[in-house]
């Protein structure tokens, strides 16, 4: 049983009907969209049909508070409050895509509780001195073009213009193709420094990929930082033969390298206290009697810090080399993504403790907000390097995530919404 902290805020889940009735009503509505019925998760993937419902849910959203939408020239949704032109603006929201089979949280928690914590604002009565806006940013999780947070990469010209037209899914399809598809326009996908310069604070709240907040008894936590993290591709190239008739010795199965790299990937992994997964996995012919004559296998690996990465990579390469040669089987490494240790910006992290630490209008209540870092990666840390961002972290009872099996607490998440809220109030109310 838990021994739950007292609670940031100043009203605890239960004392706020207003947050919770809108949380749980929008919860509702978004819940089917693009749900597998076999699996139980999300295929929510970008510029396609689930994809499409979800921006369409967005919108909806927006106009029903009277907020003023659009959509950016990278296909990210706005939905705003007060004239972006103002600038200074504090800008709230995630992402509504999803991983392969996802669970309901990752991204859309984090939308929710924007248009919840509004609500709830709005129920407060707080006026505003600050344009606020809320946003969805596309294609975070990068699962049909293989490219973590193409959306945000793209406004802050992190992702150029000649990378991302060479974007294909595994259908073959290009990312202009795909937006075209959707009703976008891909000959304007390209840098935004204009829209960032209108915004002076980016807060995102995410549901935790972890267990630290369960372990310690908290509902809600503030980022300190993102792991350095990357993806590797590996080609292992063998020959292709029949399964049946050649010999053991005869044979040049690129299978048995990558396999032995899996297992080089956990090894170098738990000795560097970092983590590292081959998650997926494309295999030429494929035929359950062929020998395959291609096995490529993408690597995900994190750290705490650049050299125990760095480490990590470095002992599944030349694993995976040895086990090539072993083998007589060709390999190419590449390095398909990377983004280094983002520490978020450590004069709204620490307004942020100071917004929650006070507590009630009785006065300060001295609570600490749990401090965390994460090896997960996330828009406010793309965009980091341009505005000042942070993050809110919603406690997981388990933390699974990635998964069907992904869960939080109704409470947990009302919190996270107060929490928002109180944040939100914090930053564009009073006059900063």
């Amino acid at each position: 049983m838990r021994n739950d902290r007292p609670q940031p805020g100043r009203r605890d889940a239960s004392q706020s009907a207003s947050a919770g009735a809108s949380f749980h009503e929008m919860w509702r509505e978004l819940l089917p969209l693009g749900r597998h019925p076999d699996s139980g998760g999300y295929r929510r993937y970008a510029w396609t049909a689930a994809d499409t419902e979800c921006r369409a849910w967005f919108k909806q959203q927006a106009e029903a508070r009277g907020l003023a939408y659009e959509v950016d020239r990278n296909g990210n949704q706005w939905a705003w409050l007060g004239d972006p032109a103002e600038g200074n603006a504090v800008v709230t929201g995630s992402h509504l895509d999803s991983v392969p089979d996802g669970g309901a949280f990752d991204g859309p928690l984090g939308v929710v509780s924007s248009f919840a914590a509004l609500d709830e604002l709005r129920a407060r009565g707080v006026t505003f001195a600050r344009p606020l806006a809320i946003v969805n940013f596309g294609d975070e999780e990068g699962a049909r073009f293989g490219l973590a947070c193409v959306g945000s990469r793209l406004t802050g010209g992190r992702l150029t213009v000649e990378q991302a037209h060479l974007l294909t899914d595994g259908d073959g399809v290009t990312l202009p193709r795909a937006m075209e598809a959707a009703g976008y326009d891909p000959d304007a996908i390209g840098p935004d420094p204009e829209r960032l310069a209108r915004i002076g604070a980016f807060v995102e709240l995410h549901v935790e990929q972890g267990r630290a907040l369960d372990l310690s008894g908290d509902r809600v936590g503030i980022a300190s930082a993102i792991w350095p993290h990357g993806r590797w591709r590996f080609d292992f190239r063998g020959e292709a033969n029949h399964a049946g008739t050649t010999r053991l010795v005869d044979r040049r199965d690129p299978m048995l390298p990558y396999a032995e790299t899996v297992l080089a990937a956990r090894r170098e992994a738990r000795l560097a206290g970092a983590v590292a997964t081959f998650g997926k996995i494309a295999v030429e012919p494929n035929g359950v009697n062929a020998i395959p004559s291609l096995v490529r296998g993408w690597l995900d690996s994190r750290a705490a810090d650049q050299e125990a990465l760095d480490t990590v990579v470095a002992g599944i390469e030349e694993a995976a080399r040895a086990h090539a040669r072993e083998h007589g089987v060709d390999l190419d490494i590449v390095r398909e993504s990377f983004t280094p240790v983002v520490e978020f910006d450590h004069a709204l992290r620490d307004e942020l403790a100071r917004i929650l630490g006070k507590g009630t209008d009785l006065g300060d209540t001295g609570l600490k907000v749990p401090v965390l870092g994460t090896g997960a990666g996330h828009d406010a840390g793309i965009l980091s390097g341009r505005i000042p961002t942070a993050m809110l972290f919603v406690r997981n009872p388990t933390g699974v995530s990635h998964s069907p099996a992904e869960f939080a607490e109704e409470d947990d998440c009302v919190a996270g919404v107060l929490a928002l809220a109180d944040v939100l109030e914090g930053l564009a109310a009073g006059d900063r």
